[in-house]
Order: structure tokens, then sequence, then C-alpha cells
């Protein structure tokens, strides 16, 4: 016999050991069956779960076992992410604790460290997999690093590099001055800080007390100005243009150049232009042939080009002294206060500079082509399908990928240089040698890769490629990939570009957006809100099981979660519930029995049953198949919660009761039966407690739940289903009725049915006591004419239902309580829609507020219709 209450963390452990000692999650590509196959998205060595893994991971752990158990050989391939950046940063901060610096040890024994350090720690965030019931097939786990990818990383930079799709170029990158490395786009966080601009006069060459004058946000870079842009339609500047101006400080001549880019209406509407420093400077200095100055080092300090006084200043403090200089000089012309938008490094943190350095670079709009084309017309699929305009938008605009790093952790670029400077690309140094010839001295590139390069070749690369493995011809393509909207960029379209370029096939059929965790309120999680949910808090306080079904439960296709603790123990609860159903079997002798034939039952209460088993497992694949997670999870909890427990254990209760012991014997194994196909359903979901339930509901089993099969559909017999929802929905009117009008639940009501056929009086009569018994009725009589005086009337099939309520209730004082909570919800809505109407409120208040506001209106106005009906039908019973 079962514990008298579900204990998550005794069984949990327990299951999980299991399934790994019986090797139940691995895949096996010999087997002949049909292949299902998922990549993890590979969570970071140096990372643990949070919410975004947790509904992630979650998400595609039920469709692994959803698909396992409908006969597929199901692969989750796992492993993890080297993440360059943010593992180095981990191990300095370590090394700093004992006050040794990377320099110190220098590279080899640095990395050596790191390899230490991931030995020990690195696993942290898979051991917190296992806790969530991640299935993944542990065996063929991969890391990003291992000699297998690095290899194939390796491969694929000199086939890139050979193709002409990858090279080495000076160009204008995001400078991180703290990690000393060129940093993409998308790990620049553009932070809104109110900042200044400063106004300074330019004299012109050779005309005395004549000037230009040109805003800056920067005035520490206009040591670096070789030029000054003029909108070539603005009158004020058509007579200066190709004169020069003297650039202050410096005292250099620099031309007056007519461009675009310059804004007639902003400032001056004469710019200083910084190519080394700007970005758009740096495309006007390529338009108008102007010099490119570089006037900062790697630490953001000055350098050897500005004059001696500033070198070696801090790029901050220089601001201050040129601004100081200027205004000695009488040049600063007005200061004025500027929100602006500044880029951090979104890892360390510190002000990005734009800086000109060399930089290998991927020409991604050359791969771009297929990769759009696959989604365009539908090779690959978005879900939500809104998503694929973020995509079109991205790879439509796409510059050249920076791929190279200025960091030690990663891997180390395959090109060796001459002492001319001459690059050579091979898979060896050996063969680098080999070309560059006998007796050539060669030095290696110190640079690493972007670590998004190798996460690039995922889906191939952990298959075995450059090998061509049996593995890579059964799982690629792979079925879907299950990821956030936020790294569509950074992974999933890199991801299209390298597989359909070696591989030449998608590499994913779907891509399945989720939607981001929020707290309760709506605002995203961060540590600084204070908002953060633990998951692991939560499965040591509710279970892995209620927060999984949590998640699951609110996983609307393009709707965020907004996820409250109370929800995941309202799930919780529903684990109870299931818990107790199992002892109820337990306590009435339910016992899975082995040559039990579901198809062949004969009462029409478990025909009923059997055949609504059918449909919830149709009806949850369906939903799963197509990603509308939230469907599943709510057919199923209906179909347990309500069919089951609410009305099939309690339509089986005077049988089990009775004397008559073929149908006890028929009942008996009915609900064990229906009880372990609800388990098979729950499971890719709640796998844990329904092992539990499973293993515990029979004397013995054949094998373990997670490698059943998938319930199909047994029965189906109209008149059993026509009867069984007929009685289901007469005493559902009668309850809601008594409910609502708040008829005392001791009270035994008298019901008349009106208007019944033949078919619907036999129904009543051999289903009288049960109606009795469930509605808490005193009697249920048949009549020829209408009972109005005193009765509720609905319809139920074909009858009119009157529901004598007058007779055992205040009246007037229950009329009083339903227009009190009208006018209360009236006045309530109507704030609330004024509100909503005030344009102001609207275009000021943050989106999700302004919806979650509109989603209580609809709330408020369902419920206040409830109240409205309620006392309709009571004033027309008066």
């Amino acid at each position: 016999m079962l514990d008298k209450t579900f204990n998550p963390a005794a069984v949990e452990e327990k299951h999980y050991t299991l399934w790994e000692e019986k090797n139940a999650f691995a895949a096996n590509h010999e087997a002949g069956k049909e292949p299902y196959t998922i990549m993890m998205p590979p969570p970071n060595v140096t990372g643990s779960l949070h919410m975004g893994h947790a509904l992630t991971f979650t998400l595609q752990d039920i469709l692994i076992r959803y698909n396992r158990m409908k006969g597929k050989d199901a692969l989750w391939q796992p492993g993890t992410d080297h993440a360059g950046i943010a593992t180095q940063m981990v191990v300095e901060r370590r090394l700093e604790a004992e006050g040794v610096t990377r320099h110190d040890l220098g590279r080899d024994k640095f990395i050596d460290k790191i390899w230490e350090w991931k030995a020990q720690s690195g696993g942290t965030i898979v051991n917190q997999l296992r806790r969530l019931g991640a299935s993944a097939d542990w065996a063929k786990e991969r890391f990003t690093m291992d000699e297998g990818l690095s290899e194939a990383v390796r491969k694929v930079f000199v086939e890139l590099y050979k193709q002409d799709l990858i090279y080495r170029d000076k160009k204008l990158v995001n400078w991180d001055p703290k990690l000393h490395t060129a940093i993409s786009d998308l790990e620049v966080e553009q932070r809104e800080v109110n900042g200044k601009m400063w106004y300074f006069n330019y004299p012109l060459e050779g005309e005395d007390g004549k000037f230009v004058t040109v805003g800056t946000t920067r005035p520490e870079t206009m040591l670096g100005d070789t030029g000054v842009a003029v909108h070539p339609d603005d009158e004020r500047y058509k007579d200066l243009i190709g004169k020069n101006v003297i650039l202050p400080i410096v005292n250099r001549a620099i031309p007056i150049v007519a461009d675009e880019y310059a804004d007639p209406e902003k400032g001056s509407g004469a710019v200083k232009i910084t190519p080394g420093h700007d970005f758009n400077d740096y495309e006007v200095g390529k338009r108008c042939n102007l010099e490119i100055i570089n006037v900062l080092d790697l630490n953001a300090h000055l350098n050897e080009n500005v004059p001696e006084k500033y070198q070696g200043m801090e790029r901050f403090e220089a601001r201050t002294k040129v601004v100081a200089e200027m205004e000695e000089l009488g040049l600063l012309v007005k200061i004025e206060e500027n929100p602006m938008t500044v880029p951090y490094g979104d890892r360390s943190g510190v002000v990005i500079e734009p800086w000109l350095t060399d930089q290998w670079f991927v020409k991604a709009d050359v791969l771009a082509k297929p990769a759009l084309e696959a989604v365009e017309t539908g090779k690959t699929r978005f879900v939500p399908k809104q998503w694929e305009n973020t995509y079109y938008e991205w790879m439509r605009n796409i510059q050249p990928w920076c791929i190279s790093r200025q960091i030690w952790w990663g891997h180390q670029i395959p090109a060796w240089f001459d002492e001319d400077g001459n690059v050579y690309v091979e898979m060896t140094e050996e063969a680098a040698q080999k070309v560059a010839g006998e007796g050539v001295k060669l030095t290696r590139e110190t640079d690493v890769l972007d670590t998004w390069f190798s996460s690039a070749l995922w889906p191939f690369s952990t298959l075995g490629w450059p090998e061509k493995t049996p593995q890579l011809d059964h799982y690629y393509t792979t079925d879907v990939l299950v990821t956030g909207f936020d790294i569509i960029f950074f992974w999933v379209a890199r991801m299209m570009m390298m597989g359909i370029h070696f591989m030449g096939e998608v590499p994913f059929k779907d891509i399945y957006i989720h939607a981001l965790v929020r707290d309760e309120q709506g605002a995203k999680m961060s540590k600084s809100k204070g908002n953060v949910i633990d998951p692991l808090e939560l499965i040591d306080q509710y279970g892995a099981d209620a927060m999984r079904f949590t998640l699951t439960a609110m996983a609307a296709q393009g709707r965020d979660i907004k996820l409250a603790t109370s929800r995941v123990e309202g799930y919780r609860n529903f684990a109870t519930k299931l818990w107790n159903a199992a002892r109820f079997c337990q306590i009435n002798g339910c016992k899975p029995v082995k040559e039990f034939d579901a198809a062949s039952v004969k009462h029409p209460v478990n025909r009923w049953i059997v055949g609504k088993v059918g449909e919830v497992a149709g009806e949850v694949g369906t939903a799963i198949d197509g990603y509308r997670f939230n469907e599943s999870a709510n057919a199923i909890y209906g179909f347990a919660w309500g069919t089951f427990c609410d009305w099939y254990l309690e339509f089986t209760k005077p049988i089990l009761n009775g004397d008559d012991e073929s149908a006890i014997e028929e009942t008996r194994a009915t609900t064990a039966w229906v009880f372990d196909q609800i388990l098979h359903i729950l499971h890719p979901i709640m796998p844990f407690i329904t092992e539990e339930l499973w293993e515990s509901m029979a004397d013995e089993r054949d094998m373990q739940l997670i490698s059943a099969t998938w319930p199909e559909k047994l029965l189906d017999d109209s008149d059993a289903n026509e009867e069984m929802d007929w009685l289901v929905q007469l005493i559902s009117t009668i309850r809601t009725t008594r409910s609502e009008l708040n008829v005392p639940g001791s009270v035994a009501l008298s019901v008349y049915l009106q208007g019944a056929n033949e078919k619907t009086a036999q129904r009543l009569a051999r289903n009288e006591n049960l109606i009795k018994r469930m509605a808490r009725l005193g009697s249920i009589d048949l009549v020829d004419e209408a009972v109005a005086q005193g009765c509720v009337q609905e319809v139920v099939g074909e009858s009119t239902v009157f529901i004598n309520v007058v007779d055992h209730m205040d009246v007037a004082a229950e009329k009083a309580r339903l227009e009190k909570e009208i006018a209360n919800l009236d006045k309530i809505i109507g704030g609330k829609e004024k509100k909503l109407a005030n344009e102001k409120f609207v275009a000021n208040a943050p989106a999700d507020v302004v919806a979650t506001e509109r989603q209580k209106v609809q709330e408020l106005s369902e419920k206040n219709a409830k109240f409205k009906e309620a006392l309709a039908r009571l004033t027309s019973a008066l």
C-alpha cells in the first residue's frame, strides 16, 4: 500500500538512477526505428539552472519522452558549451583570489587551470538537469572543446577560408577594454544614460576669427578627428565644402566634406568625423576617403598618436582634460544635457569602444542566402510563425561576422604567419609548414574563435562530422530545435547557415520559440529587482513534477509565462490528487489484470471511460505534436481530475459496493487499466510520480513506464458515451445552479424533467439513485407540464429541467447579494475601462501593465456576466 502522502524527494533520485542504470534514455540507430532527434542547446559549462532553462528543457523532455513512447528512436543529444569569455572570467576570478593572474601563468598553464576547473565544477548544470528529470542520452554527451568537435571546428574554418568565405581584415569592432577582446553586436548591451553634448569651435584654416561649430558626446576622440562633415544641401556650409579646419590641441588641418550623414536639423549641422572610433564615422570616412587614426590602446588609454601630454591617459580622464583645454583656448561654445545610449559589454560591464584592429570575419551574407531560402520555402518552419519575421530581418541585413576573440580559452584559430605577414590556414602546423616551405619560420595566430562559431556546428559535429558516421546519416536532419527568441541571431541563424553549407540540408525541420518566464506581475526576472524564482528551490519545495506541469500548463504559444509559486503549489495538489486516486484504487482492489481486454468491457460506464481514454490520448498527442504544450497539460489535467476522479470513480462506487461480482470484477480491472493509461499520458510531463505509481500499482511490471507505449483508441460506444455524457451534464447543471444561487449543500432539492423522450426516460430510470446521490436531490421526476413556480429552468438535451430552489433559500437575501456583487464589479470594471481609454496611460505605461489591466477587465467581466445570469434566473423563478 502506498504511503498516505506523496514525498517527491523520496522517489525522484530513485527513479532517475534506475532509468540511467537501465539505459532508458539511450537512442540506438541500429534499432531500425524511425528517428526523432532534438539537439540540446548546450548550456554554458559555467551555468546553473534558471527558470529559462527549466522551461526549455522541460518542453524538450516532453517531446523526447512522448516520441520515445510513440515507438521512435528518440535521441536527445546533450552537451555543454565551453563559453569562452564567461569561463575565462570565472577562472581568472578564482586566480585573483589567490593573487595570481593568467599572465603570471602563461597561456598553456592557464588553459590547464581551466580544464581542472571544468573537471571539478563544470558539470553543475548537467546534474541540475538530472534533477529536473531531463532524459537526455547522457552517454553521448559532448563538449564544444572535446577532441572530435575541435577537429570539426578546424575543418570548417579551413574549408571556409579556402572557399574565400573567411578573411582577415583591419576593421572597426566592438572592443572590450577590460576583457581585451572584440565582442559581437549581440554581446553589447545598450544602456540609456544622461550624458552631455559638448559644442566646440574648430577654426577655419587661413580665416582668422571664423569657426565651424561641431557637437560631440566624446571629446576625448576629437584627437583622432580627420574631417568635419556637413550635409551637401545645407546652405550654411556650401561655401566651406573642400576647405579645411584646424583641429584644436593637435593643430592638424582636416577637410570639410559633404555627406548626407550630417543632419542639418541636429545641433549645428556640422559633425566631427573620427573614423577610427565610431561606426558611422568609419563609413563616412570610407565614402569621403578620410584618414583613419587610432588614438586608443587595448586598455582604452590614449596612445602614441595623440599629443605627448595625453599619452597613456585613461579615456574618461582624457575627456575631462580635453574639455578643460578647449575652454582655456576659448573654443568651448556650450554644454547641453543629452539623454543618450551608451554601449556596455554584457559580460564585463564596461563601456565598449569602437576600435580598429585586425580580426577574422565570415562572409555571412553569402551563407545567409540558402538559410533564408530554407525558411521562405518551408523546409524549416518557425513556431509560432511570427518569429520568421525576426529571422528574416536579421538575415536580410546581415553584416560580416567577426569570429576572432583575443582571449586564451577557446578554439585557437588554425592560422600561421611567416615573418613577412603571409598567412597559412591549415588543419595542422605540419600542413602549414609544408605549404610555407622548409625553413620558413611560422608563428601561430593567438586569437581564438567566437564561442558561437563552434556552437553553429552543433547539429552535425555532435553526430561525428566530419566523419560520415551512421549516427550522422540517421539523426540529421533533426526534428525540432526548442529555444528562446533571444538567440535566434546568436545561434539559430548560424546553425542554419553552417548546417546547409556543410551538410546540404537544413539542421531542423521545426524551430519552436518558447516564451519568457516572468514573475507573477509580468516583470522580467532579475537579481537587481529581487524577483528571481529559483527552479531548484521550487523542486525542493514542491517536487520536479509540479514545477514541470506548471511550466507546461502555462506554455501557450506567443504568450510569456507569469509564474507564481502559488501556481506550482496548485499543481503539487494535482500530484496529491493522483496519489490519492492510486490509494483509492488499492483500497478498492483495483489492480492491473495482465490479460485484461479494455475493448471488451460490457458495462456502459466502463465502455464510456475506455473510449474517453482514447480520446484524451489523441488530444494530448496532437497538442504535443503541434507544440501546444498548454493544451496538452490542460487536456490530461481535466481528464484525470475531472472525468476520472470526479465522475468515473463516483459513478462506479455503487458498482463496487454492490453484489454483482461480474460487474465488480470488470470495474476493478477497468479502473486499474484507466489509471495506468492516465500514467502513460501524464508521463512525459510528470515523469517521477507516474513512474512511482506505475511501479506501485502492480505486483510486478514487464518494463518501466518510460519504455511503455503511448495509448491508442480502443473503443467508441456512441450509446454509452451519450448516456454518460448526459448524466455528467445533468448533474453538473444542477450542481452549478446550487452553487451560483448559494443553496446549502444539506438541502435535498426537487427536480423535474419536462419533454424527455423515451431514451432519456430509460436513462433516468437506470441512473436515478446515482443522480440523487451525486446532485443531492430529494426527488427527480418526469412531468408533462412546465413547473415554473419556484423553479430555475435549464436545458439538458431535449429536456427542460426545473430545479426547485426558491423553497430552500432566502430569496430576498440572495437577490440583494447578487445585486451588490454586480454593482461592485460594474464600478471596478468602469474604472479600469476609463483608465484604458486614457491614451496617455496606454502610451506611457509598460506594455505588460496595460496587457494585465486588459486581462483583468476581461476576467471581471466574465465573472460579472455569471452573477447577472444567476440574478436573471432567480428572478424568473419567482
